[in-house]
This record gives C-alpha cells, structure tokens and sequence, in this order.
C-alpha cells in the first residue's frame, strides 16, 4: 500500500467562484492530480459553492487541506484555519513564492507572446491583493523569479507588479506608468488561478497581451501533490486514514 493510501485523504481548498470558467478549470487541475495518483482529491469551496470546504473535511480526521492560494492572506491564515479546527485534518501550506508558480507564469507568458506574435518589452505581474501583512509577498516573489527567469531567456525586461483590490498601485495606474516609461508591449501576468471577475478586469485593462490563470497548468498539479507529500511527511500518524471519494 503506497503512502498516499496510507495517509490522510487530500482535499483542495479553493476561493470558489460564480464564473463556470473557473469551476471547469480546477476541475482541470483535479483531473491531472488524479492522474499522477490514481485518487480523485476533494474539492472545497471557501465561498458559499458545494461542496464547502467544511462539507468536503466532515468525518475525514486526518485529511491534509492544501489550498489552492498564491498568496498568505486571509483565506489562508483565517477562513481555513477556522473551518479545520477541530477536525483533525492538517493544513499544508500554501502555494505563496513557489518557484514552480513563475515557471507556469512564464510559460503563460510564452504563450501570449506567441499569439500576439511577438516578445512584451515589459511585464506587469497583476495580483489579487491583500491588505494584511505578507499578504502580498507571493506576488512580489514570483514577479522576482519571473524578471529571472526572463532575462536568462532575453535579457532584462522591466517586471512590476499591481493588484486588483486592496493594495497598491491598481492595475491601471501600473500600466500608465509603464507606458510613460516608454513602453509599449506591455503583457500583463495573472498571478491568478481561475477565470472570474478579477481575469476579465484584466481582459479590459488595454494591455498589449494578458495571459490565462494558472490552475490548470501542470506545474500547479504537481505543486500540490508536493505540498500534499511534504505534509504527510511531517503528520504521518495523522488519524483517519483513507482515500479521496
């Protein structure tokens, strides 16, 4: 019996989302989890979307939660600490500053490029936001290993980031300073899981190319199956042991 069988089941925590878009894409991300596995994860959902993230942990002690969040906000120093209370279940961190998350932004980049037709003279690397502390770093981090990773491929090109709520500077103001700064081609990165409000502000924002969330990109599949590992490492006699549904 192989240790994920052994362990805890794993359950994903997502934001939820009303855009179908959005659903059909984690359900993307689950699809290729299952794969490498064998085993189908849960889905949780931290809006009011079924399954709940409280729905898909009941009567699972023992499951590892590994949320789906790029960054340390509140979901994920929160809402998901308060649904696992008490549960037994064990949370694995996030996905916040993972080199594994500026390779999927660079090969999203790529291919917008691709489809334009050529090569961004400058990046804006567009967040969520969060007001509380270290809530932005994810951001930060990965427009950092995305700067190198383009200048090993390019050399340097200008990367700056901007946020869709509760931070500064918006994703606007970013892109008219960008320009002032002379360039033109600017490619917008999501830092950013699934379609929804958030992707379709940046679809109108004017820029020269944005690239398609992250969630079903492989690297974000492997990434939390590394997460889910990790956890199990450390939480090995978690109890309730069992499969995912």
């Amino acid at each position: 019996m192989s240790r994920r069988e052994e362990g805890g089941m794993l359950v994903i925590a997502v934001h939820g989302s009303a855009d179908p878009a959005a659903g059909a894409t984690v359900r993307r991300l689950a699809d290729a989890v299952a794969a490498r596995t064998g085993t189908r994860p849960r889905i949780g959902h931290l809006d009011d979307r079924a399954p709940t993230l409280a729905d898909a942990v009941a009567g699972q002690p023992g499951a590892v939660v590994v949320p789906l969040l790029l960054g340390d906000g509140y979901h994920r120093t929160v809402d998901i600490p308060a649904v696992l209370a008490g549960t037994g279940c064990v949370l694995a961190e996030g996905l916040s500053g993972e080199p594994d998350v500026a390779l999927a932004l660079y090969d999203r980049l790529r291919a917008a490029e691709r489809q334009r037709g050529g090569r961004a003279d400058a990046v804006l690397l567009a967040g969520a936001g969060s007001s509380r502390p270290g809530g932005n770093a994810g951001t930060r981090t990965a427009a950092a290993q995305l700067a190198a990773l383009l200048e090993r491929d390019r050399g340097t090109t200008r990367v700056t980031c901007a946020y869709l709520t509760a931070a500064e500077p918006d994703v606007a103001t970013a892109l008219a300073a960008l320009r002032a700064e002379g360039h033109r081609r600017v490619a917008v990165a999501a830092h950013l899981l699934a379609p929804g409000r958030f992707t379709r502000t940046l679809a109108g924002a004017g820029a020269w190319a944005v690239t398609a969330p992250l969630a079903d990109h492989p690297r974000l599949a492997r990434l939390v199956l590394r997460r889910y590992e990790e956890t199990r490492a450390r939480h090995p006699y978690a109890p309730g042991a069992g499969r995912a549904a």
